[in-house]
């Protein structure tokens, strides 16, 4: 039995990341019974709606009015209208406005209905030979390069697979960084998902530049880069360790009284415990 799409409710539609047959039926019905699309770029959702003769009326919705259009949505969806939210490629509310829209629909009580779909990120990422069991999504890194190292820093000890997007004016820039504060990792280059010129690239970050200076860097990336190297398990010390290291230090000519607290600043453990730990020695 076909789904009823309900009336005052805000429904999130995923559409292609590139090529137009990645929508699913659900989706195509939703924005066809939909009372309103909001769309990124409406002239570029029109070009959708064209391919799957779809005629419900668009109206924008992006990171440049949505203070103005938000509310306007708001007071649709509360007035019975079911209003669809589409971005121009991929995944609605992910690194675009339409996560506003749907925080201000969960303020108001309003219920929100995702529709699975297209995503960048994930199609990239199952198709690259990296890491699928842990992955950490960073999405567009800032633009200038003052506000990227600390989000480059921030993530450098993660150990799953790091999902980046980037644009083919800074790809080249945004690897050199990445490479200089992560090191030179492993990593793949997904260019055009979904297109005709569809590509990947693998390699090292510093393999990956080179092969960028010959080739060019036209068209939109998704950066894969593997996560930093599991840290080695370290062993707890006993209270025969601390013993054994305040001796050490009292071989040196430190008094007792002096060694244990160096030990237990150095590890970090209250002075109490390695006195008595050190109470067998004389």
């Amino acid at each position: 039995m076909a789904e009823i799409f309900q009336k005052g409710t805000l429904y999130l539609c995923p559409t292609p990341i590139g090529n137009l047959e990645d929508m699913t039926y659900r989706a195509v019905r939703c924005l066809r019974e939909a009372d309103i699309v909001a769309a990124e770029d409406t002239r570029h959702t029109k070009q959708l709606f064209a391919a799957y003769g779809i005629e419900t009326p668009l109206t924008s919705y992006h990171e440049h009015n949505k203070a103005e259009k938000g509310p306007h949505l708001l007071e649709l969806l509360q007035e019975g209208k079911m209003v669809a939210l589409v971005s121009d490629a991929g995944m609605p509310a992910i690194c675009d406005p339409g996560s506003d829209m749907v925080h201000l629909a969960i303020e108001a009580g309003i219920p929100v209905v995702p529709l699975p779909g297209a995503n960048a990120g994930l199609t990239g990422l199952i198709a690259s030979g990296m890491d699928t069991t842990r992955f950490t999504f960073i999405g567009f890194l800032p633009k200038t390069q003052k506000h990227r190292l600390p989000v480059l820093e921030s993530v450098k000890s993660y150990e799953g697979t790091l999902i980046f997007y980037e644009a083919p004016h800074r790809i080249q820039t945004v690897l050199r960084e990445l490479q200089d504060h992560l090191g030179n990792r492993q990593a793949v280059l997904c260019r055009e998902l979904t297109k005709k010129y569809e590509q990947y690239l693998r390699g090292s970050l510093s393999e990956l530049q080179e092969q960028l200076a010959q080739q060019g860097t036209r068209g939109e990336f998704v950066v894969l880069v593997a996560g930093a190297a599991p840290m080695e398990d370290t062993a707890v010390p006993d209270d025969a360790d601390y013993a054994a290291m305040v001796q050490q230090l009292m071989d040196q000519g430190a008094d007792k009284k002096d060694a244990v607290r160096t030990i237990a600043k150095q590890c970090g453990v209250p002075k109490r415990r390695v006195y008595q730990a050190a109470l067998t020695l004389s």
